[in-house]
């Protein structure tokens, strides 16, 4: 019985070495999506069936989920009720 030897090559070129991921750069910049105004991140604990449902309902809808509860906060809080 004789052996054969097989190799493999990598004949594709060679990628560039993906950036460097930074979370806490992410965090403090935020994702502004280049909207112009800046953005603040908001974190907030909700049940993960509300979660569910508002996912479902913004992927039925083909929206962002950023995008719906941004409404629904300026809804709720207009900028006309800021006092100085």
């Amino acid at each position: 019985m004789t052996t054969k030897k097989v190799t493999f090559e990598n004949k594709s070129k060679k990628k560039e070495a993906p950036k460097a991921f930074n979370p806490d750069e992410w965090v403090s910049t935020g994702d502004n999506n280049g909207e112009d105004a800046p953005t603040t991140r908001f974190t907030i604990d909700i049940p993960t069936e509300l979660h569910t449902r508002i996912k479902a309902q913004c992927a039925a809808k083909r929206v962002k989920m950023k995008q719906a509860i941004q409404d629904l906060l300026e809804k709720g809080f207009p900028s006309s009720t800021l006092r100085a």
